[in-house]
């Protein structure tokens, strides 16, 4: 359990720091992250995926938008429905941003044997399923 909670400190620090470097606050850097690795969102998903209330969502893909971080784009399917994206032409710069943290963390996974890494990869899936489930009751009481 301390481990637990020294790795999740760490994270919020590193990721703080890290949206910092680049001046970002840590929900606008894993807002990006999360449109990264999810693709395109509309702002109630992007609200669902934060827990951020509506008008917050919309203040921080405005302030994204205006740094052409993000861009609005019509969906495809539906075309009255907005969605969010990473801009295409930052996309290849946070990535290079990250390449550096990307590679040590492959040195520190590659420590490790497949069965290992399952284990990991399945715990690390479980406590984000908990903490997003533990997120939206702490949302829930508080009337969001």
């Amino acid at each position: 359990m301390l481990a637990g909670r020294e790795s999740s400190t760490a994270g919020v620090l590193l990721h703080t720091a890290i949206a910092e470097s680049v001046g970002l606050s840590a929900t606008d850097e894993k807002t990006i992250e999360i449109l990264a690795r999810l693709g395109p969102l509309s702002a109630g998903e992007i609200a669902q995926h934060t827990g951020l209330a509506s008008a917050s969502v919309t203040s921080l893909i405005d302030r994204l938008e205006e740094r052409g971080l993000v861009r609005r784009v019509r969906d495809a399917v539906d075309r009255r429905r907005v969605m969010v994206e990473v801009a295409p032409e930052k996309s290849a710069e946070l990535g290079a941003m990250f390449e550096p943290i990307r590679r040590e963390m492959e040195t520190l996974l590659a420590k490790y044997d497949d069965a290992q890494l399952a284990a990991i990869a399945d715990y690390l899936s479980r406590a984000a399923a908990w903490s997003r489930e533990h997120a939206a009751a702490l949302r829930a009481r508080r009337g969001r």
